[in-house]
């Protein structure tokens, strides 16, 4: 009984430093690599790319988190946002985080294991950027950039899972997702911007500074382009382009939200972005529901 209340601390402080009691990060990686997924198996992906891929998200997610906390270890005790997170308060280890990294990613890997020998050489490029991604923040300020690098490998993995080929296509969906994760990722750095600036860690928001609506505005704009072109090459129909309206709304609406810069409605536009992933891949299903 001793023991079973001892090790509980420590699996919480686990579940929270992968971010696992909070999904959000998890619905905007899977989204767009579902999108992926349906695209390059024409409507009817093997299930065991589906299962794959799916898991591979939970899983590298988790360990984008922890590299994460690694890496602002130092500083997130200084941040109102991240002073609980279980690195910054000493519930877990700097040994413990770089463990638990090091089995998510092998995890991950097992997993590529059963894809093909192209996807498993895709999959390093995309651990290289997810461990990086935490440390850009003082090198560059655009570390959202590496992020949206990072959230959108699963994009050309996903076909070369089910083609073994990265057709034209796939780049148009690589820069729409890139843009939409720079632009939702932004949103999110406004909610920490002062925080930042006092501790001197970099970021879009700070780069962009009052022109920061306009250029979130701007890079979801770039997100429904490639997604229109995206579109036209596929030869999509009517559901698809009917989720791209209903996307222009949603993305309207976030700039409704952040208006005024306030940080509680910059942080409920980062966490409602996730709707535009939903709607997008519902657009990609209906075309081929439609089709077949």
């Amino acid at each position: 009984m001793k023991q079973h209340l001892q090790q509980k601390p420590l699996l919480w402080a686990l579940i929270e430093i992968a971010r696992l009691d909070k999904p959000i990060g998890i619905y905007l990686l899977l989204w767009p690599t579902l999108w992926a997924v349906w695209i390059a198996g024409n409507g009817s992906p093997m299930f065991s790319t589906v299962l794959i891929f799916s898991l591979g998200v939970i899983i590298m997610r988790s360990a984008g988190c922890v590299i994460n906390d690694y890496a602002d270890r130092h500083v997130d005790g200084h941040v109102e946002r991240t002073r609980h997170r279980p690195l910054a308060n000493g519930r877990i280890s700097e040994k413990q985080a770089l463990v638990f990294f090091a089995a998510l990613c092998a995890f991950a890997f097992v997993l590529v294991l059963f894809t093909n020998l192209m996807t498993i050489a895709m999959s390093l490029g995309g651990l290289l950027l997810a461990a990086i991604y935490p440390f850009m923040k003082r090198y560059t300020y655009l570390p959202q950039v590496v992020l949206g690098a990072a959230f959108s490998w699963a994009i050309p993995m996903a076909f070369t899972a089910e083609q073994q080929d990265l057709p034209k296509v796939v780049w148009l969906l690589y820069i729409a997702n890139l843009s939409w994760t720079v632009a939702y990722d932004t949103l999110y750095a406004m909610v920490d911007r002062d925080d930042d600036l006092h501790i001197g860690v970099k970021s879009t928001a700070i780069l962009f500074g009052d022109m920061d609506k306009v250029i979130v505005g701007i890079l979801q704009g770039i997100t429904l382009l490639a997604l229109l072109f995206a579109g036209q090459q596929l030869q999509f129909g009517w559901p698809f382009y009917v989720s791209l309206l209903v996307g222009a709304g949603l993305f309207a609406y976030h700039q409704w939200l952040v208006r005024g810069r306030e940080k509680h409605a910059c942080f409920k536009a980062f966490l409602h972005n996730h709707w535009f992933g939903a709607v997008i891949f519902c657009g990609i299903l209906g075309h081929y529901l439609l089709k077949n």
